[in-house]
């Protein structure tokens, strides 16, 4: 164990930057990173103000932070397509490689994983970690640090997008102008979808979304959607509806929104259970797909990135000092309306 500095979560409202022992030895197969650019997730901000997410309590202090990018300072043995100076970013789950949901490709589900910032696992809100090198993935020269840290919450929009199976020219509505509906909306339109009716309360955050062509704004404080989506299908409805809200009111009326056999992929996350419309569901055939975390996306999104088709950097809404990281989480907490990402670099 070695003696870091670090942003520590030690109880609920309470943050500390403070030496803290963490692991630091480089084992075979594993990377040892020099941390660059961390964003702020909601996730974080939660264990922040409530203290637990679900079944996961913060009982001890923990290290925040696990979407970050930086570069490679030590090799341990038997790493071959990473070297010192690579600069990269982090799968931040790691599953156990032999359970059965591995083995099935699906090690997103492996009940067992390991994932940053999530208890009692320390995050990377500090200079240095070891990570497992095949979760270590090399950023192409034209991609920044601070592209690179938002590769996490990009790859949540690139499994959702996955999922739907979408076909070139779908329309796609997205319920949800957050950072994650943003970036479901990017990808969509990155995987063929000829455009994205992202809707939202928010103004502010429908301006953002709106500045990617082809996503059409819907203030539904203002407009029926579903009367504009039938507008704008001519009564068909779309081909994938995204649920990424995680609003229970969301569930009320979604089933008017698919046309007949299209897509509805369950993206945010309610508090509590939600009931919806089976009947309209089967009589429409409707498929219901669902997203957690995501699994094999990060070399797609980094290759996106990289090919200049997506471009993340309009979502990066300030960026703080690693000393300013409290500031950073207290301004995350205040949830503007203006604010999509927040990051923190370290150097």
């Amino acid at each position: 164990m070695t003696k870091v500095r670090a942003l520590v979560l030690e109880r609920q409202h309470e943050l500390a930057l403070r030496d803290i022992d963490l692991p630091l030895e480089t084992g075979a197969g594993q990377v040892k990173i020099k941390i660059h650019t961390v964003g702020v997730c909601g996730s974080d901000v939660h264990y922040y103000t409530h203290g637990k997410i679900g079944p996961f309590v913060v009982n001890a202090p923990m290290v925040l932070g696990h979407e970050a990018a930086g570069t490679v300072v030590e090799v341990g043995s038997g790493v071959r397509h990473l070297k010192v100076g690579d600069r990269v970013c982090m799968e931040p789950g790691i599953p156990d490689p032999n359970s059965k949901a591995s083995r099935l490709g699906m090690y997103n589900i492996d009940p067992a994983v390991s994932f940053w910032a999530t208890p009692p696992v320390h995050g990377v809100l500090t200079p240095e970690v070891v990570h497992p090198a095949n979760y270590t993935f090399k950023l192409p020269d034209n991609v920044s640090f601070a592209e690179g840290a938002m590769v996490e919450p990009f790859a949540v929009g690139m499994q959702a997008a996955s999922k739907a199976k979408i076909a070139p020219g779908d329309t796609a509505i997205v319920l949800g102008a957050g950072p994650i509906g943003t970036m479901v909306a990017i990808a969509a339109l990155a995987g063929g979808c000829a455009r994205a009716i992202v809707a939202d309360l928010a103004q502010p955050k429908l301006d953002i979304a709106a500045q990617y062509q082809g996503v059409i704004p819907v203030n539904i404080r203002e407009t029926n959607l579903i009367e504009e989506v039938g507008q704008l299908t001519d009564g068909w409805g779309a081909d994938v509806v995204f649920e990424c809200s995680g609003s229970p009111k969301a569930w009320e009326t979604i089933m008017a929104l698919p046309r007949p056999g299209g897509v509805i992929v369950a993206v945010g996350l309610p508090v509590n259970p939600v009931g919806f419309d089976v009947s309209t569901a089967t009589t429409k055939e409707i498929r219901i797909e669902t997203v957690f975390r995501y699994a094999h996306q990060y070399e797609r999104s980094i290759a996106l990135l990289g090919s200049g088709r997506v471009d993340l950097k309009p979502l990066i809404s300030e960026t703080f000092k690693f000393e300013d990281s409290i500031k950073a989480f207290d301004r995350a907490a205040e949830a503007r309306p203006s604010d999509v990402k927040l990051q923190i670099v370290m150097e």
